[in-house]
């Protein structure tokens, strides 16, 4: 039987703990599926004293996690903190300078640092492994990087906050709008420390980051993503949206296109009968499009103690089987620089606005749609509230870049009473 396999996790919150339960708890399993015994030796933590729910008293403890992931008895060092600086980064490097292999869930971390670290590994022959940062339980790290390796990936896209999920599918379920259920999902503790990771689509913007790289051979670019949150998004807007067919989701996609990497995380249309329409709560959803298999979809817990442990030791029992993999899937030093490319696919866009109440309002922004070279495939106008008509649009397919340009002829036209939402409809 061989040595040991020595871990050393620093974080000690839900997901740390988690992992610590898993290694205790089902260690012949561990064992039996691995070949090699798995054992915790040492843990670090801010705060030595706080009740975890296991007992910790068997392990060595380390203030400084730098300390931790350079220890001696330490085979693998698993970084559960968060952040994309600070602790988290000092300690991964010391840990793969070292020569000792790395599982993080650190998304943040990854999308700002993820080529440097991955160069890093290499460098030192450790590996670097991160399931648990996308979509905790789902296993679509592995899905590209091993089962779908002989495909090339045509189209990444998914649902990858919970969070923004929940609040999404409760306005649409109860006709609460967006405040009243940010505050519902605050009180649930759904809501990351600053919620703008959330409800921003930064946290799932992060995790697209990822992703791509691994999906199309590029550097992590997490500054290309496009990004929009679900503030905006209106009770109206579900409504309409499920008047037509369609659910809006906060959806990641990611293709490589003739202009460039497309990536983008914002609120989107999907057809309500599809897969992603069908999505409901805090449940994540992963679709990976590839020219031998056609389409996959991956669907599971996104986040949560067990799921996101379940990831980590995904990781680890590779690393104990003795499966060496590259970070993102090929070595570092053939990860291209991607071109950013906005929206180049062409698609229809919903666009609600608010008119003025003047004569020939509605001709006007048809007029700067028309002069966009975009054309309209229906259209609605409600009653007026207050000075304002709302108006509802459905573009035929046009690129992003078109739409833009038309927005910006509306805004000189003097019949927009308020900033109009634009979604695209993304076909699924």
């Amino acid at each position: 039987m061989s040595d040991p396999l020595r871990l050393g996790i620093a974080g000690l919150g839900t997901v740390g703990a988690g992992v610590v339960k898993i290694v205790r708890q089902k260690a012949a399993m561990l064992e039996t599926r691995s070949g090699r015994r798995i054992e915790v030796v040492a843990v670090s933590a801010r705060n030595r004293d706080k009740d975890r729910g296991v007992s910790l008293t068997q392990y060595a403890w380390e203030d400084d996690p730098v300390t931790l992931a350079t220890r001696d008895d330490v085979d693998i060092y698993i970084e559960l903190m968060g952040g994309s600086d600070g602790p988290a980064k000092a300690s991964v490097e010391a840990a793969l300078k070292a020569g000792k292999d790395v599982v993080t869930a650190n998304k943040a971390l990854l999308a700002h640092h993820g080529q440097a670290l991955a160069e890093l590994a290499e460098a030192n022959g450790a590996v670097l492994r991160f399931e648990a940062a996308v979509a905790g339980g789902i296993p679509c790290i592995k899905a590209l990087t091993e089962g779908l390796a002989g495909n090339d990936i045509t189209r990444v896209m998914g649902v990858m906050n919970g969070t923004c999920n929940y609040i999404l599918t409760r306005m649409e379920a109860t006709g609460q709008g967006y405040n009243a259920l940010f505050d519902e999902a605050d009180k649930l503790g759904f809501l990351e420390a600053d919620p703008n990771l959330d409800v921003g689509g930064i946290d799932a913007g992060h995790k697209l980051a990822l992703l791509s790289s691994i999906a199309f051979g590029t550097q992590v670019d997490f500054d290309a993503v496009e990004l929009e949150g679900i503030q905006r998004v209106s009770t109206d807007d579900i409504r309409q949206a499920a008047d037509m067919g369609y659910r809006i989701k906060l959806l990641g996609v990611a293709r490589m296109t003739g202009r460039g990497l497309e990536q983008s995380m914002a609120p989107c249309l999907v057809p309500a009968n599809s897969a992603l329409g069908q999505l409901e709560g805090g449940t994540n959803m992963v679709v990976i499009e590839g020219d031998q298999v056609g389409q996959i979809v991956l669907r599971g817990a996104g986040a949560g103690e067990g799921p996101t442990a379940s990831a980590v030791m995904g990781d680890v029992m590779d690393i104990a089987r003795g499966l060496r993999m590259t970070t993102f899937g090929q070595p570092a030093a053939t990860l291209e620089k991607s071109v950013p490319a906005q929206a180049a696919v062409a698609a229809p866009y919903y666009l609600r606005m608010g008119l003025v109440d003047k004569p020939g309002a509605l001709a006007k922004v048809a007029t700067a749609l028309g002069e966009a070279g975009i054309s309209i495939n229906r259209m609605r106008q409600y009653d007026h509230v207050n000075e304002s008509a709302p108006v509802l649009i459905v573009t035929h397919k046009t690129t992003r870049a078109a739409l833009d340009d038309a927005l910006a002829r509306m805004s000189t036209t003097g019949v927009i009473s308020d900033t109009p939402v634009a979604l695209r409809i993304e076909q699924v």
